[in-house]
């Protein structure tokens, strides 16, 4: 206790030593000059009181008498003055000491007054100094529980990362699972349609007249010896298998006047002309051009082949019409599972359509691209859509919660094409940056490029692995990429840089749109060219113009600069123009569930086209 008052006292000592100091060291020496004034100012105060009593004796011995006395009188007189002037002037002096005294208290009390502000403002700042420690300490100890609270979202979110992989992994092997099952009941279905085409042909061998049998037996032999003579035709409307036919068949002989055409089916017809080994135009050839038929009133074998006479009808009527995308429409993909349809536009964002409920609002909007999206694909189950972008990126999103999942960012150009490959865990993009690129989706970061040496325009894979990748380019070449080797199979050449890719359901065919306006057909069992479709108003309207194989891999579908959407079949044959589009029409799909046709263009219109 007594150390305690002892430091108080040491300290109000300091304090008043210190306020001292400040206070009088200032004016010290003008204290001292005052105090000198001030003796000064006595001592001639006695000199004055001194001459005074001798001025009186003087004075007194003045008026006694005597000259000596007088002279002394007057040197006294002198000194008096002398020393009059002389203390009026320290008078001058003391007065001028006193307003300088006075000035000074002034500037003392003003002093005083800026020091007790100060302290003041010294104490407000200790008092806020005292309040943010105070912060400071709860901030610290909410720092620290918010650390414990980290750690333990940490831990669930390891948990949960854990229960999420497992899920996953119970996904893919439900998806296995499924693919397995929809292979054993495509299976079946085949199985199934053989056994109706069976059926079909041993009731058409049944109901068919002999004569018609026989003929088409000589028919098919003229055909063959036409095939093993050099420089002979082998059109079958001037064969004489043909030429008898004509001659001496009519439609009644031809069904043997039992049943119609109502009782045909395509599975019916196609069945037919497979047991007798006719094709399509000398099944038309036998059946509507006989000799008693007019040849002004002969039906057309493009008419009936455009209507969808001898197989699956095209589609030629709007169903829907709405407009997509606030500009330029680029990209368009049907559902694997829904009557849905996914849009990508220069607005930067992908649309879902929902086209079984005839709606024109849209689903969804998925959002998170920069720039406009170039293409769009789903996956073989429709539960995750992939989308690419002139952002150098490509997204994935959940249709279910229409959720942005993985943003794969890495090319150095815009992102033309991607698809999946060994579904749902990779995918493969391709870019104007000449690369491709593989990404793992698990771990979101790209773990294979491969270096093509030209920009990719469009891809495909092979099959549900895959196990091949074919990228078309703007250096006219198609790409073959074995991914399981890394290995890079023979390039095919076409005549002009490669807009789009498309395999048929088989894998065996693929369909290429090139830059001189045509579309080639490949055969990759002999990587080789075995078709070209082109018509003269037919061209095609950029870039990144798309082609699109239907369902059954025996129609092609393209849209034109014109508006025009042109299907051929594959045999070369130009079925219908669709029209619809006012300006040039970007990209088509074909539906995988039915036979409709969706399409875009440049004047952000999609529509919807079916065949009833």
């Amino acid at each position: 206790m007594s150390t305690e008052e002892h430091v108080w006292r040491a300290h109000i000592v300091r304090r008043l030593r210190e306020r001292n100091r400040k206070e009088c060291d200032n004016f010290k020496e003008i204290i001292e000059q005052n105090n000198r004034l001030i003796d000064h100012v006595a001592q001639l105060k006695a000199d004055n009181l001194k001459l005074s009593v001798e001025n009186e004796q003087l004075r007194s011995a003045v008026s006694t008498g005597g000259t000596g006395s007088n002279v002394a009188i007057a040197t006294l007189e002198k000194k008096l003055l002398s020393q009059q002037e002389e203390l009026t002037d320290l008078h001058k002096r003391k007065g001028e000491n006193s307003q300088m005294i006075v000035d000074l208290n002034q500037k003392v009390e003003q002093q005083r007054i800026t020091i007790s502000e100060k302290e003041h403002s010294l104490a407000e700042q200790q008092t806020n100094n005292n309040r943010l420690r105070a912060e400071v300490q709860l901030l610290h100890s909410s720092l620290e529980e918010l650390k414990k609270l980290n750690n333990t979202m940490l831990d669930e979110h390891t948990a949960l990362q854990l229960a999420f992989s497992s899920l996953e992994d119970k996904l893919r092997g439900v998806q296995d699972e499924n693919r397995r099952l929809l292979e054993r009941l495509m299976q079946y279905k085949s199985k199934d349609a053989d056994k109706l085409n069976e059926e079909n042909e041993s009731i058409i061998r049944k109901r068919l007249p002999s004569i018609f049998r026989k003929r088409s037996a000589k028919l098919k032999r003229d055909l063959e010896d036409a095939v093993r003579e050099p420089g002979t035709s082998t059109n079958t409307a001037s064969s004489p298998g043909a030429a008898s036919l004509q001659r001496n068949s009519s439609p009644a002989q031809f069904v043997g006047g039992l049943i119609g055409d109502e009782d045909f089916d395509e599975a019916t017809i196609n069945g037919a002309m497979e047991a007798i080994g006719l094709d399509d135009n000398e099944y038309i050839s036998a059946r509507f051009t006989a000799g008693e038929v007019c040849e002004n009133s002969r039906t057309s074998i493009d008419t009936l082949k455009a209507t969808g006479y001898l197989g699956q009808a095209n589609p030629t009527k709007i169903l829907m019409k709405f407009e997509a995308h606030e500009n330029e429409s680029h990209a368009v993909r049907w559902s694997p599972v829904e009557r849905m349809v996914a849009t990508g536009g220069a607005d930067r964002k992908v649309k879902l359509w929902d086209i079984g409920k005839n709606s024109t609002e849209p689903r969804a909007v998925l959002s998170g691209s920069s720039a406009g999206i170039n293409s769009v694909d789903f996956d073989s189950t429709g539960a995750y859509i992939l989308g690419t972008s002139n952002d150098y990126g490509a997204r994935v999103w959940t249709v279910i919660d229409n959720r942005l999942r993985h943003t794969l960012t890495g090319h150095s150009g815009k992102v033309m094409a991607a698809k999946y490959v060994q579904e749902p865990i990779k995918v493969v993009t391709g870019s104007h940056d000449r690369t491709l690129k593989i990404w793992d989706l698990r771990s979101i970061a790209c773990i294979e490029t491969k270096f093509a040496g030209s920009s990719c325009n469009d891809l495909v894979t092979t099959d549900s692995l895959g196990s091949t990748i074919i990228s078309g380019h703007y250096d006219k070449k198609i790409r073959f990429w074995d991914i399981r080797t890394e290995k890079q199979a023979d390039d095919v050449l076409m005549p002009a840089k490669i807009t789009s890719l498309d395999l048929s359901k088989d894998c065996n065919y693929l369909i290429c749109s090139v830059r001189d306006d045509t579309i080639k057909l490949l055969d990759l069992r002999k990587n080789q060219v075995i078709s070209t479709f082109t018509n003269e108003h037919f061209k095609i309207s950029c870039d990144f113009a798309r082609a699109s194989f239907n369902s059954s891999g025996l129609k092609i579908a393209c849209g034109s600069a014109d508006g025009a959407i042109y299907i051929w079949n594959v045999n070369g044959f130009l079925e219908a123009t669709l029209k619809g589009h006012s300006t040039a029409v970007n990209a088509v799909s074909w539906s995988p569930n039915n036979n409709s046709l969706a399409s875009v263009g440049k004047n952000k219109r999609c529509i919807i086209y079916s065949d009833s």
